[in-house]
């Protein structure tokens, strides 16, 4: 049984989500401030659904200091039609995000399947692979640039692979929002996805030659450049 800790100064809320998803089938806890959720020991936490206007510490500052010490998966509330709070989530480092007026079983679905990216496949599914010093390991979900190990969330890692595993051929913003969040990107969506390649990119260091090992294709989507011999 999955441990979810509810984090919303909204205690009716807080409740309506709980009874949800134990009725779901979930262990949930719930906190209703920022200096709280950072109190929990989160040993025992699978993910967290954070909302981001909270009382004493944001919901932004309490990711910002979550992601100093655990790659925990994070889902984030927020105000529905904000995009500025999703572009902000995913740059410290949120997994995904639901907008409020929360609607329960979106809810549900958004943590199954961050759930389901953050786990382990079977061994056999997704073999290693590697381009150029640039290699992914899907059995551990483990990233390593060169012999650097990477620290990338669990959206981060999906389109790291993705990208890799088509290496040398345009991947579509679409395709990409698929593999990284478990949906396809529509409209504003596509600004997660330039947000997730920016912090990608970042995370990868400095490209070995004169080019980004992550191109923009204009109108188009996004390719990773392989190395010349």
């Amino acid at each position: 049984m999955h441990r979810i800790l509810v984090v919303d100064d909204d205690v009716n809320l807080a409740d309506m989500i709980r009874e949800f998803l134990t009725l779901e089938g979930f262990e949930v806890d719930a906190v209703h401030d920022g200096p709280a959720a950072l109190q929990r020991g989160l040993a025992e936490t699978d993910l967290l659904v954070l909302d981001v206007m909270l009382p004493g510490l944001s919901g932004f500052e309490v990711l910002r200091r979550l992601r100093q010490h655990t790659n925990i998966p994070v889902i984030m509330l927020t105000a529905r039609g904000e995009e500025v709070d999703r572009i902000v989530g995913l740059e410290i480092g949120a997994d995904d995000y639901v907008p409020k007026p929360v609607n329960p079983r979106e809810l549900v679905a958004r943590i199954r399947a961050v759930l389901r990216r953050a786990g382990s496949p079977p061994s056999d599914s997704s073999p290693e692979v590697t381009v150029g010093g640039i290699r992914v390991d899907p059995a551990s979900r483990n990233a390593w640039s060169h012999d650097q190990k990477l620290d990338l969330t669990t959206a981060e890692f999906n389109l790291l692979e993705h990208l890799l595993r088509h290496a040398g051929r345009v991947v579509p913003r679409d395709e990409l929002s698929a593999a990284a969040f478990g949906r396809q990107a529509f409209g504003s969506a596509d600004r997660n996805v330039d947000t997730l390649v920016s912090k990608v990119r970042r995370k990868l260091g400095p490209a070995s030659d004169l080019d980004d090992r992550i191109k923009t294709v204009r109108n188009a989507g996004y390719i990773y450049a392989v190395p010349s011999a």
